[in-house]
């Protein structure tokens, strides 16, 4: 090449890269760069009398939810100690008019077996998260149950119940007599998801295990990674999730539930709250697992986390914003589409089998990425 075309050549270069340089460009935040700004619209409410009989069941303490879409219908595990059992539910979407009700019609019942076929004692177990895989198995969580000694589990179960295989679980979160060690009664395995691949399985506890429990510090949940497939379960990660301070006089604060929007790290997450003076409070953020630090081993976290990164999040909604009456939502799970597509976001309320409170639902659209 000429001496002279090349360094007209040099000075084009220049001149591109000095004007692209200068060009307004969008600004990105780290933090929109985590997460795929995920927005939820309401439609309407669902709502089933207390007291409804199933097969000779009462219809309750619905903690968590799973959809089927091979059958079109949804799961509900019941919390109920005397009986551990999931429902079947038909769930009709609200109309366009966001005040309208739709319905919740419960098809079936169906009591979990253990591995010997035999029903689960009562007092043994608290079952409370639930997640259906691509082939057609149930794994589900219980928090165990503390005056019993009842361990707490995750276990894979047939849809007729049975019992097929039990998770491994790290030792630390295994519950010691002294209250020192471990899950701490009511607030373990409370939610639970699965990839949209199936492969993985994330599960985690309501609130800090004992000996991660320290006065006036933040409350730091773990959230245990799981890759299940054609061999047993394996154990992968651990990770830990920062709790929302709960407000003044509260007597309950947890993570009630985790639903994985993606195959990359991306979740919904649900806490609630409750205070006898202000009722329930619930609050849905997005979640990415993105920098976060694996902890898995780490028996005891370190006070304040020191160089820990935990699971990070940002709030999509504070269901009190809605102006309507909330129970104790605990369960949630996308499911069929709407006309144009856009997913359907389905939160159920355990009702803790009390008499006067109905099971509520609530429904949203999610739009995301």
């Amino acid at each position: 090449m000429p001496l002279r075309r090349f360094w007209l050549s040099c000075v084009g270069c220049v001149l591109l890269v000095s004007l692209l340089w200068g060009c307004a460009l969008p600004q990105v935040r780290a933090e929109d760069r985590l997460f795929l700004n995920v927005t939820v619209e309401y439609r309407g409410e669902l709502s089933l009398p207390a007291g409804t009989l199933v097969e000779g069941t009462v219809v309750g303490g619905l903690s968590g939810l799973t959809y089927d879409p091979q059958q079109q219908q949804f799961y509900a595990i019941s919390d109920d100690r005397q009986q551990p059992r999931f429902y079947g539910l038909a769930l009709s979407l609200p109309s366009a008019v966001s005040t309208h009700e739709g319905a919740i019609e419960p098809k079936f019942v169906t009591f979990l077996t253990q591995a010997n076929g035999d029903l689960y004692p009562a007092n043994t177990a608290d079952t409370e998260g639930i997640g259906l895989t691509p082939d057609g198995r149930l794994m589900i969580s219980s928090e165990g149950v503390t005056a019993t000694s009842s361990l707490p589990w995750i276990k894979e179960f047939a849809l007729n119940g049975q019992q097929e295989r039990a998770l491994p679980i790290p030792a630390y979160y295994l519950p010691e007599e002294t209250g020192q060690k471990g899950i701490r009664n009511n607030l373990g395995f409370e939610a639970l998801t699965l990839s949209p691949a199936g492969d993985r399985l994330f599960v985690g506890v309501e609130s800090a295990l004992s000996q991660d429990l320290h006065p006036n510090e933040p409350i730091y949940c773990r959230l245990l990674h799981y890759l299940r497939g054609d061999v047993l379960p394996v154990l992968l990660a651990e990770h830990v999730y920062p709790l929302d301070p709960a407000p003044a006089g509260s007597i309950a604060n947890g993570l009630v539930e985790l639903l994985a929007l993606d195959n990359g790290g991306h979740f919904l997450s649900l806490e609630r709250t409750y205070s006898p003076q202000n009722g329930y409070g619930i609050k849905l953020f997005e979640m990415s697992l993105a920098g976060a630090t694996d902890t898995l081993g780490m028996a005891t976290l370190p006070v304040g986390l020191s160089s820990l990164q935990p699971v990070r999040k940002r709030l999509i909604l504070d269901l009190k914003t809605l102006g309507i009456p909330l129970t104790n939502l605990e369960g949630m799970a996308l499911g069929y589409p709407f006309a144009d597509g856009s997913r359907s976001l389905w939160i159920i309320g355990d009702n803790n089998f009390d008499a006067q409170i109905p099971t509520q639902v609530l429904v949203f659209r999610v739009q995301c990425c």
